[in-house]
């Protein structure tokens, strides 16, 4: 942008639209209170935007909480799980049956509540599913599809295909 000097003042010698001010009569006049107001609304939206990206990442952290805490439960209770008593050797795939005896010991046996005739000789606390990894699954959830891993599969499918 070239400026020229008139009577003592820098004057502005490019084109109009290149100008930093209005250069026409017909130009809006820009007042300061009209400048401030444009400005308030330019905060109050850039707020409102910040606020809304704020808010979802707040509600993501609520949700990573919510996973590590039941991360921390579930590894606790494989923890207390492979501290009871077994006097066989566990295998990976096999589901045992946990009681708790009088004095307050836990101990796996193979044998259900069923097999026992409906009669355990101890209070039955819950069947479980030794893992590959290591871990427990409850009985009642053994069965349940992994959806996660369904979901994974449908992924690497579709990624597959497109090449």
């Amino acid at each position: 942008m070239s400026m020229k000097k008139h009577q003592g003042k820098d004057r502005h010698a490019g084109p109009d639209h290149t100008s930093p001010y209005p250069v026409s009569r017909l130009a809006p006049a820009m007042e300061l209170v009209d400048l401030a107001k444009e400005i308030a609304q330019a905060d109050e939206m850039l707020n409102t935007k910040a606020s809304a990206k704020l808010k979802v990442i707040a509600d993501q952290v609520k949700a990573l909480q919510r996973e590590a805490m039941s991360v921390l439960e579930e590894a606790r209770r494989d923890r207390d799980l492979h501290r009871a008593k077994c006097h066989f050797k566990r295998r990976p795939g096999m589901i045992y049956h946990l009681y708790r005896r009088s004095d307050g010991g836990e101990y796996f046996s193979m044998l259900s509540p069923q097999e026992w005739g409906a009669q355990p000789p101890h209070e039955f606390l819950g069947s479980y599913r030794l893992e590959n990894d290591m871990s427990w699954t409850p009985a009642e959830e053994a069965d349940r599809p992994d959806e996660t891993a369904a979901l994974v599969d449908r992924l690497l499918l579709h990624h597959s295909s497109d090449k």
